[in-house]
């Protein structure tokens, strides 16, 4: 594992990384969702795709890269795009899983490949919208312990900066920046997700002028079982872009 350091709004960020393929001159980018890090996303794809060189990064505040500032989607992207001018490379494809999708387009890569990426505010259940309510009521009486009861599993263990970038991006509508993106972008999908159901890829697949959808068997980590067919996918797709 290597890492960089990178400033950023007078912040300091060490971003934990590693290349797969180093020797390749054309780049793949792998970005992660929100609570994971790079590590899963070279279980899938490390050993394949051999025809690129493969960055995998812990984004800031995941993994092993550190932040102490609040941040949003932009700013991730504003982040990603001072390493890969540190690491001196321009990527063909960006590669995103979930959050780390919003983040990948924001990137405006010749080749975008978004598994099960958020972007589409969904329609939250009764008991989500009681629970919203509840800690919006309690709030301003300073009745901080039922808010905690309330948070979701996705942000324990957080940083305030975390917790409150959390907050940032969780709701974010997106569907403006899919709309206006150029790159030629493969969606691809868990059938049974539910982080992020079917009908939101459908939505940004619509949404993006030049791209293909592919509904597959699984749940939110569909592509740990379809990495194979998602590379062959990638490389006839990808092949003639720079």
């Amino acid at each position: 594992m290597a890492s960089k350091e990178i400033t950023y709004k007078k912040h300091s960020f060490r971003l934990a990384y590693e290349l797969v393929n180093p020797a390749q001159k054309k780049v793949l980018l792998v970005l992660h969702g929100w609570g994971s890090n790079k590590e899963i996303m070279k279980q899938a794809f490390a050993k394949l795709l051999p025809e690129y060189k493969h960055i995998y990064l812990d984004m800031p505040g995941f993994g092993k890269s550190t932040n102490d500032m609040i941040l949003t989607t932009k700013d991730y992207a504003e982040i990603v795009k001072l390493f890969l001018k540190i690491l001196d490379v321009t990527p063909t494809i960006a590669m995103g899983h979930s959050f780390g999708g919003k983040v990948s387009t924001l990137l405006h890569t010749p080749c975008l490949v978004l598994l099960s990426s958020a972007g589409v505010v969904t329609e939250k259940p009764w008991s989500i919208k009681l629970k919203i309510a509840t800690v919006k009521f309690l709030k301003p009486l300073g009745i901080t312990f039922i808010r905690d009861m309330f948070k979701s599993k996705d942000v324990e263990n957080m940083s305030h900066e975390m917790y409150e970038t959390f907050k940032n991006v969780v709701d974010e509508d997106f569907e403006a920046s899919f709309a206006q993106s150029k790159s030629k972008t493969m969606c691809f999908w868990g059938k049974e997700d539910t982080a992020t159901p079917l009908y939101t890829g459908e939505k940004i697949a619509g949404l993006i002028k030049n791209s293909v959808f592919y509904p597959l068997d699984g749940d939110h980590f569909f592509f740990l079982k379809h990495a194979n067919f998602i590379a062959q996918t990638i490389s006839e797709h990808c092949k003639d872009q720079d």
